[in-house]
Order: C-alpha cells, then sequence, then structure tokens
C-alpha cells in the first residue's frame, strides 16, 4: 500500500473524530467519524465555523483563543487541565479529549483537532470518587471498532498529491504515536509523535524492524499465555502476539509498556488494527498509541487522597470512641471534686480542699494531654508540622524541662540527669520539649512511686542523643512489634491512663528532625528509649 492510500485511510476509518479549519475558524472536512460523533453530514458542516460543535457557553472564550492558536500554533492537547465538552447536531452535550496540531497549503494555515468521545472514562472516573471505599484500580475502557475494510481510491495525479499533502500534514501532526507496518510486522510508517516520545529517529526504524523493539518483553510474554488460555494458541512470534486479537477483528483498546531508545519506559493506550484488502487479506497493521503518564499519575494521586481522607476519617472516628472513653473518668473526677469543695466551708477543712483541687488539676492536665495528642495527630496526617531549628543549651533545656515536670511525677520518683559533649546544639526546641515529657511521663506511668527515671544526652559528630530509661513494668516482646502504631497500647498497661498515641507522635516528630528511635525493653525490668538527631542533614 502506498502512502497516500495509507494516508487516506487513515483519515477515513480513524477510531477518533478529525476536524480540519481554516485560519478563519471555519470547518474544512471532517472525517466520518468525526461526522458519526457529532451527528451531521459532511455539507452540513463545510464552511461552518468550528463553535457550531461547541457548547454556546464556551463561545466567548474559545474564540480570541481560537485566534491565537492560529497566529502562534504548536501541537498539544487542547485545555489541558479543564473539562472539554463537543455538542451534537441533535442539542446533547458529550466530554472530549481533544490534540491540535497545524500545517499550511497554499490556502493557508489549517488547524487540525482530533478529538475523542470520553463519555465512559468520564463515568469510569466519576465512580472512581464515589466509590472511593473500595479504592480498586480502575483503568477506563474504551472500546473503538475499526471499519473492515479499507477502500482504494482512484484519483488523479493531482488530487493524490493533494490528498498524500494533507493526510501526511495529519499523521505528522497527530497528538499520537502512529505505526503501521506490512503483513509480517516490518515498521513502514513511524511518525514525528512517535519518533519523539520512542527516541528512535525514522530512519532507525522503517524497514528495518518490528514494534517489538520498543516493547516490554515480559508484557509481550504474559500477553502469549493469555492467548493461550483464551484461544489455546501457542504463538512463537512475539509480533504476531501483539496482533493476533487484530486478526480476530477485535480492536480493544490496551495498555502496554513502550521501551525508549534509552531504556527508560512510559505507559500507553494502544488500540491495534489491521489493515485489509478488497478481498480481506491483511495487508498491514496500524498501531495508534497515546502517552498515558499524566493520566496514571492522576489517578494514583486520587486514589492516594482517597486514602488519606478516608485514614483521617478513621481517625476521626477513633478519636470520638476514644474521647467518650477517656474522657469520662477525669470529668467525673472534677465534677465530684468541685461539689465536695462547696460543702467544705469551714477552715479546718482547707487540706481537704486543696486535695480536691488537685484532683481537678491533674484531671484538666490529663484532658489536656489527651486534646493535645489527637491534635498533634491530626496535624501530622495532614502535613502541617513544621520544623524549626534555633541554637539553645541542650544541658540547660533538659534541666528546665526536668523542674518543670518534676511535681507530675509519682511522690518519691526522682530523676537522674546527665551530659556528655558540647551542650550547643541546632534543632528545634519545641518538638524536642515534646518529645522528653512524653517519654518523661511514660517513664513516670509505668514505674513504681520510689523508681528512678534516667536522662541521658550527648553531642558528638554531628548527632545528637537522647536516653530516656526507666526501672518500671517493661514491655513484653509482642508488644514491641506494635509499640508505634497508632492507639496502640502495651497489654500490661492495665487501668493506667493514656491514649497511645505518645509513642506514635514521638516516632513521627523524631523523623521529622532527621531522627530514628531505638528501644530495649524487658518485663519488670525496665525500658529504655533511644533517639539519635543528625544534626548534618539539612
Amino acid at each position: 500500500m502506498n502512502d497516500a492510500n495509507r494516508y487516506e485511510a487513515l483519515f477515513n476509518h480513524a477510531s477518533m473524530g478529525i476536524v480540519v479549519v481554516n485560519a478563519n475558524g471555519l470547518i474544512e472536512s471532517a472525517n466520518p467519524f468525526g461526522l458519526q460523533l457529532f451527528g451531521y453530514l459532511q455539507d452540513e458542516l463545510n464552511g461552518q465555523p468550528i463553535e457550531k460543535l461547541i457548547p454556546k457557553r464556551f463561545h466567548h472564550k474559545h474564540v480570541p483563543q481560537r485566534d491565537s492558536y492560529i497566529k502562534n500554533p504548536n501541537n498539544r492537547p487542547m485545555g489541558l487541565g479543564l473539562d472539554l465538552f463537543g455538542i451534537r447536531k441533535d442539542g446533547s452535550e458529550f466530554p472530549v479529549e481533544i490534540s491540535l496540531g497545524s500545517y499550511e497549503t497554499n490556502g493557508g494555515k489549517n488547524v487540525i483537532a482530533f478529538i475523542i468521545d470520553i463519555s465512559v472514562r468520564k463515568k469510569i472516573e466519576a465512580q472512581i470518587v464515589e466509590l472511593n471505599d473500595k479504592l480498586e484500580e480502575t483503568v477506563e475502557q474504551r472500546t473503538k471498532d475499526l471499519q473492515k475494510t479499507l477502500q482504494e481510491l482512484e484519483q488523479t495525479n493531482s488530487k493524490l498529491d493533494a490528498i498524500q499533502s494533507f493526510q501526511k500534514a495529519l499523521i505528522d501532526n497527530a497528538g499520537a504515536m502512529i505505526i503501521a507496518t506490512d503483513e509480517k510486522g516490518i515498521i513502514k510508517l513511524f511518525n514525528p509523535e512517535a519518533s519523539i516520545n520512542i527516541g528512535y529517529h525514522e530512519l532507525e526504524i522503517v524497514n528495518k524492524t518490528t514494534p517489538v523493539i520498543f516493547h516490554d518483553k515480559k508484557e509481550i510474554e504474559n500477553k502469549r499465555l493469555k492467548l493461550y488460555s483464551e484461544y489455546g494458541i501457542n504463538l512463537t512470534n512475539k509480533f504476531d502476539v501483539l496482533v493476533e486479537k487484530s486478526k480476530r477483528h477485535n480492536h480493544e483498546e490496551e495498555q502496554y509498556t513502550y521501551v525508549r531508545k534509552d531504556g527508560s519506559t512510559f505507559p500507553v493506550s494502544l488500540t491495534i488494527t489491521s489493515i485489509r484488502n478488497y478481498n480481506g487479506v491483511i495487508t498491514g497493521y496500524m498501531g495508534i498509541a497515546i502517552d498515558i503518564s499524566e493520566r496514571i499519575k492522576a489517578e494514583k494521586d486520587l486514589r492516594k487522597a482517597l486514602e488519606k481522607e478516608k485514614e483521617l476519617g478513621e481517625l476521626k472516628s477513633r478519636f470520638v470512641s476514644m474521647a467518650s472513653h477517656e474522657f469520662r473518668t477525669p470529668l467525673s473526677t472534677v465534677l465530684s471534686s468541685a461539689f465536695l469543695i462547696e460543702k467544705y466551708t469551714l477552715e479546718e477543712d482547707q487540706i481537704k480542699r486543696k486535695k480536691h483541687l488537685q484532683r481537678i488539676v491533674s484531671s484538666v492536665n490529663m484532658l489536656t494531654d489527651i486534646l493535645n495528642d489527637f491534635l498533634s495527630v491530626g496535624k501530622i496526617e495532614e502535613g502541617r508540622i513544621q520544623v524549626r531549628p534555633t541554637q539553645f543549651n541542650l544541658q540547660q533545656f533538659i534541666t528546665n524541662i526536668n523542674d518543670e515536670i518534676v511535681h507530675n511525677l509519682k511522690t518519691h520518683q526522682q530523676i537522674r540527669y546527665t551530659h556528655e559533649g558540647d551542650s550547643e546544639v541546632i534543632i528545634d526546641a519545641s518538638l524536642l520539649k515534646h518529645i522528653v515529657m512524653n517519654l518523661i511521663s511514660n517513664a513516670s506511668k509505668f514505674s513504681p512511686e520510689s523508681g528512678f527515671i534516667d536522662i541521658k544526652t550527648k553531642q558528638e559528630n554531628d548527632h545528637i542523643i537522647l536516653s530516656i530509661k526507666d526501672y518500671g513494668i517493661g514491655i513484653s516482646k509482642d508488644d514491641q512489634k506494635h509499640l508505634m502504631e497508632r492507639f496502640f497500647r502495651g497489654t500490661n498497661a492495665g487501668n493506667i491512663e493514656g491514649t497511645g498515641l505518645g509513642l506514635h507522635i514521638i516516632a513521627k516528630y523524631a523523623e521529622l528532625m532527621n531522627g530514628s528511635v531505638k528501644y530495649t525493653s524487658e518485663l519488670e525490668k525496665g525500658t529504655e528509649f533511644v533517639i539519635t538527631f543528625n544534626t548534618k542533614i539539612s
């Protein structure tokens, strides 16, 4: 088949709408698929403004955009990031995807629009959003049947030249990779879009190799096994694997991975159709491929966002459940103590009033800690925690924290603190204080009344090391596997207050400050947490 026939065949039998517009925005011609897509006859569109195929509400924007494009044309998708719509003769609208190209003839500049009806894809995308709890990987399916036969044109030499020029402009400026082969698979047409995306020059490909050269070999093997399962045929030629379904008049769109000349890969949506003569004999094959990297990335981003939303929803639900349980005891304590204080009106009741005031303060502090934990987790999940390093004296910093928290320890508990190395450090003081106070609080809660809490800090070789050790109830080996998970509490925690969020927050804060958390623990012998911050990493 010569180039003129091939170009004419592509225009007449392409499985997408093709509309050619002149410099004045008037329709010059449309291919059969385009006419069918919009519901018009050729005579009804020729000479009409392109806005006839666009909903009226977009006309005021489209006319200046159209004129601007004609002045400075380039091959690109139309309306990137926007929802585009076409309108049929009967007034019904449908979503479309459009790629633009241009070429020049003696009559001036012309614009080529490649139009795909994406109604099915939009419906699937809506289902992805609506059914976000399932979050199943969804791949849009478009099935477009190409015409069964390609008719040879009998035209004069002058018209053949015009057709060849016209069709070549379509192929050279298409927003899709178009590759045509003979019946044996040898590439005969490799358009510029294919060359740009795959990295091979036309001279390296045409008449020298088959499309197998830029296909992922593992995918072809998987396809071969699938064909064997479906049809019971054992194909040994890799190109035959690619075109077997088109031989059976099955022209479905499939996803493949293309391998560029430099070895990098990218996903494509590929439709392969067989080219046949009047007698139905296959004379070649044509593949139309579109790079779907951005589409897949958008789908992944959507799923990620939905998963994040679901995770936050679960966190909120967990908070409501936890709050209803954890708030009950301190609120009851506050209520009962406030009631009893009112009863103690005499001077000699001062000791009793003071005792109940301390109970109220302790309960309020407990509620504050619970709320702060949930607020911290929320900020972490939303990415709103910012690290702000400052320079300060670490030894004095820890000493001040110890003085602040000592009144919250059990009656006879004592903190023993030592420091090694330079005391001047550069790190986020606010996050570090949260880590230290949380670990000291845990050490106190899970240690006996008269236990020691050992704190050590050290700075050496661009590292700050913090160690907090208690001699309390310890953590079992099984529980240690889940220690940093949200809401997890050790099986031996019993009635000791807590939300199970503290260590999760510590791990996240340490990660934000280029730190790592390690711990050792043994039941009834205590637990030691060691956090190492790398201050060299910016």
